[in-house]
């Protein structure tokens, strides 16, 4: 899963209320702080965050139970309340995609 040579996208609700370098960040998290440390399911969760008026990416890895696994990722870029507080990516195994949560209502 999410292995960096596979297309990768946006989802249109996302480009409009993310900035590009902003989702550039997500990939660069999956690529170099998560992939080969941590099994990746299909659908990664982060949560975005104030942090000192930075935006900081959590993500989320949800257990049987509870929480599994949390990490922080700070960034450069200032946050703004019109920010989402989450985002997903999903890979299907041969593209990749950034996306909303209400983007996936009614999906299976």
């Amino acid at each position: 899963m999410f292995e960096s040579n596979h297309a990768r996208y946006a989802s249109y609700g996302t480009v409009a209320v993310l900035p590009g370098e902003m989702i550039d960040v997500v990939w660069q998290i999956i690529d170099r702080d998560l992939q080969g440390l941590f099994p990746l399911a299909n659908l990664l969760t982060f949560k975005l965050h104030n942090n000192q008026g930075q935006t900081t990416f959590e993500y989320v890895q949800q257990g049987d139970q509870d929480v599994a696994l949390r990490a922080d990722f700070d960034t450069r870029y200032a946050y703004h309340p019109s920010l989402p507080d989450t985002v997903l990516a999903y890979d299907d195994g041969e593209s990749q995609i950034i996306l909303l949560p209400s983007e996936t209502a009614g999906r299976d």
